[in-house]
């Protein structure tokens, strides 16, 4: 796809369903190479997906976060890693435009630059001339072998300062050591492996302190006139990764249906599953969650898109109801797909089905420190009983 190309926001989703067939083709080697396939880059690539949320200054479509979550599920339909990872990188991408320009300038010099990032400030960096030096380790960095570029967090060590604080860095993948160590049960293909900084030098700009940052105050001034760059970071960051769950629960009813005409249920009277009263709880049960899901993850995303239009502050309990809305789209989908995969018996294991790979994807992500639909509920639960919140990440 042309750079200058204008595309209609609703075109991206279509591009991301017609991906489908191919990202389920790819599926497998994906898990067993802990990577996107070299075709399912290439083909997100050549369907503008890189450009989906970044400056039209350079070539990018800046939509909204609505069509990036229909587009996000779509991927999800086909593969739960390649959307997952999809949905990272427009992320860290997004995180990159708040940086000051001339530090976007150097990002997004490499045509449709693919950016992963971590929020979690397990490294550290501390001052010396001209910038910081940045030591340690960051884990679950998806997709950071197939990027050019990280937006991580750290925590600033600073004798001047009272106390460490939270920053966020952009740095090079090249100048990063990678650790090949994401031998896990779910999401394999997103190749979510660690990062090791070792006395890397960042330079003043490539720095973001992260207090203004949740606040909504950010280093961009060419950007400052767009809506999505008006969002708050962490209601964007989880209506995103919503999308990818909302896709696995699609995928796993879509990969139920397709076997079912040809199933029995094994030891009873029932040749044609279809049939069986139970089969028809199950499906309407499942199909009620998975709505539930697409109800919470869109709600979400819309949310983000209105207070961004409008440029009305945003409320404590907004913030905290998008972290509700991610745990429950978490928690809805995982029942939905507990049904179907229990439902498709025991042919449903073996490595060829679909199902198996669904249903631990879906496990893996409610397992994930900001969608745990527990720490989410008890969030928002804070919240309505008028106690303050238990966490910075709003």
């Amino acid at each position: 796809m042309s750079p200058t190309e204008t595309t209609s926001e609703q075109e991206f989703v279509s591009r991301a369903s017609n991906l489908v067939p191919l990202l389920k083709a790819n599926a497998a080697w994906t898990e067993e190479n802990r990577r996107l396939h070299p075709e399912t880059l290439e083909a997100l690539t050549d369907a503008g997906f890189f450009r989906m949320r970044i400056p039209k200054r350079y070539g990018g479509h800046e939509v909204g976060l609505r069509t990036l979550s229909e587009a996000v599920t779509e991927l999800g339909r086909g593969d739960g890693s390649t959307s997952w990872t999809a949905g990272v990188w427009t992320i860290s991408t997004w995180i990159a435009c708040l940086f000051p320009d001339e530090v976007q300038d150097e990002i997004f010099s490499t045509p449709d630059v693919r950016v992963c990032g971590i929020l979690s400030p397990t490294v550290t960096a501390t001052p010396t001339k001209g910038g910081y030096l940045v030591n340690g380790k960051w884990t679950f960095n998806s997709g950071a072998q197939q990027s050019h570029w990280n937006t991580n967090s750290a925590l600033l060590l600073d004798p001047d300062a009272d106390g460490p604080q939270p920053i966020m860095t952009a740095i090079p993948l090249k100048e990063l050591e990678i650790v090949d160590d994401w031998y896990t049960s779910g999401l394999r293909g997103s190749g979510s492996v660690s990062t090791v900084a070792r006395d890397v030098f960042v330079p003043a700009e490539r720095v973001l302190k992260m207090g203004p940052v949740l606040r909504q105050q950010y280093a961009s001034v060419k950007n400052a006139g767009s809506p999505i760059f008006r969002a708050p970071l962490l209601p964007t960051a989880c209506a995103t990764v919503s999308a990818t769950v909302l896709g696995l629960a699609k995928a796993a009813k879509e990969a139920f249906f397709e076997r079912l005409p040809e199933r029995k249920i094994t030891y009873t009277d029932y040749t044609r599953q279809s049939e069986a009263p139970l089969t028809h709880l199950q499906v309407a049960e499942a199909t009620a969650k998975v709505d539930e899901t697409e109800f919470h993850a869109l709600r979400a995303a819309d949310l983000v898109d209105a207070k961004a239009a409008s440029g009305e502050e945003w409320t404590l309990e907004e913030r905290a109801r998008v972290r509700l809305d991610l745990g429950a789209t978490c928690q809805r989908a995982k029942e939905a797909v507990d049904i179907l995969a229990t439902a498709s018996g025991g042919s449903s294991i073996y490595d060829s089905v679909p199902i198996q790979r669904i249903e631990r994807d879906i496990r893996t992500l409610n397992l994930h420190a900001i969608m745990h639909p527990n720490t989410n509920f008890e969030l928002y639960g804070r919240i309505l009983c008028g106690l303050g919140p238990n966490t910075h990440y709003l």
